[in-house]
């Protein structure tokens, strides 16, 4: 069952859609589901809302594996480059959109503070951080890799799948060193193959990832890289990567 529910962004000034995921035994008894927050809400559940035709089909997923999860995607702004600059914590310099000014910090403080006091009060949720997780594909994996560091006290688990790093690599790195111990969380972190125009590019952008992975590593977080086969930067692609990525995360916490 999918509920949308437009919910008010103080730092943003502005109403959002929220596309919510609940299970399908979610009106059948008092029991209590750990949280998946995601980004790009419109493309992960059907297909007639998503931005390209086609979304990742994560409730007919989740559906099928009788999942015990609820899942909480947040919509992106559509307005020019607004989706860019809300899903990055960091200014940056694009040699195609030019100079984006990074307002993610401030959406990750709302939505890890506010948006989840509401859902844990609205729905039968499992507030710990245990229970937790953030995710998101491009801007919104970086986002869920930015969370993870600046929000450990929120979200233990995160599914970083084609995160947009590039320049923005020794800014995590540097982060990543100043955060306590990930001992407790973990990150599935995904990248296509056939992301990437080249050979060349693609050793380079692993390059990046894998340094990040390292450094997470040090820090005693549970990693599963996934360089993908084939893989696009896409929802199609994307989808495929259900199978491994949430029974991964939620291991401990059976999906079926």
């Amino acid at each position: 069952m999918i509920e949308k529910r437009e919910i008010y962004i103080p730092c943003f000034q502005t109403m959002r859609m929220l596309h919510i995921y609940l299970p399908q035994d979610y009106e059948q008894g008092n029991k209590r589901y750990p949280v998946l927050y995601m980004f790009d809400g419109h493309n992960l559940f059907y297909d007639e809302d998503a931005t390209f035709g086609k979304s990742w089909g994560l409730s007919r997923w989740l559906d099928e594996q009788e999942a015990s999860l609820i899942v909480v995607g947040i919509e992106c702004n559509h307005e020019g480059n607004r989706r860019l600059e809300e899903f990055s914590p960091y200014d940056f310099t694009d040699t195609q959109v030019g100079f984006i000014h990074g307002q993610g910090k401030e959406l990750m403080e709302w939505m890890s503070t506010d948006l989840k006091q509401w859902i844990d009060h609205t729905y039968r949720t499992l507030p710990h951080k245990r229970h937790t997780a953030i995710g998101g594909s491009s801007m919104g994996g970086l986002m869920a890799l930015y969370a993870i560091v600046h929000h450990e006290d929120v979200y233990s688990k995160a599914a970083v799948l084609s995160p947009f790093i590039y320049s923005l690599k020794e800014e995590l790195l540097a982060e990543i060193e100043a955060c306590t111990s990930l001992r407790s969380h973990q990150l599935y972190i995904s990248w296509g193959s056939d992301e990437y125009r080249s050979k060349q590019q693609l050793a380079l952008a692993s390059g990046r990832i894998l340094a990040i992975i390292r450094k997470l590593l040090d820090k005693e977080a549970a990693v599963y890289p996934n360089l993908v086969y084939k893989g696009k930067h896409n929802e199609a692609s994307w989808e495929q990567e259900l199978d491994t990525l949430i029974p991964w995360l939620f291991q401990k916490q059976s999906t079926k």
